[in-house]
Parts: C-alpha cells; sequence; structure tokens
C-alpha cells in the first residue's frame, strides 16, 4: 500500500510542477502592460496603454510624432471639464498635455488634472474644426512614453 501512495504522491507532484512551469512559459512569453492614461469626460470615460512606450527607456524624438494617433474617442461638451488620470509610475517622471503635438499645460507629478472642455476647440489653443488630438507625453526632459485620445465636440 505504501508504495501506491508515493507513486500517487509523485504523479500529483510532477503534474503541479509541470502545471506551474506551463504557466511561468505563459506568462514569461506575454508583453507587460504599459501604465495607463484615462479621460473622463461626465459620465463617460475611456483608459489606454501607451500609443509608444519603451519599458521606461526614452523615445527618439522622430518616434514621438508617429504615436500622436488615437484609438480611443471621447466626445466632449465645450461646456464641461476633461479630467486627466495617469497611474503613478507617469506622474513619478512628470507628465504633460499634448493639444494636436504641442505642449498644453507644463509637466507636473500629480496623478490627476482638469482643462475645460471649451479648450480644447479654441482655436487660440491650435484647434481646428470638431476633433482634436490630446496626449499624455511621460518625461520632463526626454519622452518616455505617449498616450493618446481623440476628442470629439458634441453639444
Amino acid at each position: 500500500m505504501t508504495t501506491l501512495h508515493s507513486v500517487g504522491r509523485r504523479r500529483r507532484a510532477v503534474a503541479a510542477a509541470g502545471a506551474v512551469s506551463a504557466g511561468l512559459l505563459v506568462l514569461s512569453a506575454c508583453d507587460k502592460p504599459t501604465p495607463l492614461a484615462t479621460l473622463t469626460v461626465g459620465r463617460s470615460s475611456v483608459s489606454e496603454e501607451a500609443t509608444c512606450y519603451h519599458d521606461g527607456d526614452a523615445l527618439k524624438q522622430s518616434e514621438t510624432k508617429k504615436c500622436l494617433k488615437a484609438d480611443q474617442t471621447i466626445t466632449v461638451d465645450p461646456d464641461e471639464t476633461v479630467r486627466f488620470g495617469v497611474d503613478p509610475e507617469i506622474a513619478d517622471h512628470g507628465w504633460t498635455i499634448l493639444m494636436n503635438g504641442q505642449p498644453l499645460t507644463d509637466s507636473s507629478k500629480k496623478t490627476y488634472r482638469t482643462i475645460p472642455g471649451s479648450v480644447f476647440f479654441n482655436a487660440q489653443y491650435g484647434a481646428t474644426g470638431d476633433s482634436t488630438i490630446v496626449s499624455v507625453k511621460e518625461g520632463d526632459k526626454s519622452t518616455l512614453g505617449v498616450w493618446s485620445f481623440k476628442l470629439k465636440k458634441g453639444d
């Protein structure tokens, strides 16, 4: 009887070790998710992983311009407030809000900022038409990451 129990235990141990190894192999094949940036307008919000990110390494300036494209769109009533939130990892390096690639704010180390919605559709700030690309740029001296959103003018 002892032999049967030890064989059963050994099989379970080998099976468990195999399952753990397979799990680690699957996890090692996955890319680590980037920190998130979130935009909130009223009750709507969109979150985005970085458009461009090299795990904390600086992006080339020529590469940064290609990052100013948005997958996520949010409608903004010009009378509403647009709230920007970033993961603490982004805030630790400082971050700037860009509008159509141009700095709209100074760098901040806070995780949260607000801007009136009307700014994003005001020609004085470089807006043209009924939509604009707004980006979060991580980094004070060099760009470590870019998160981009399309703001569409609402009623």
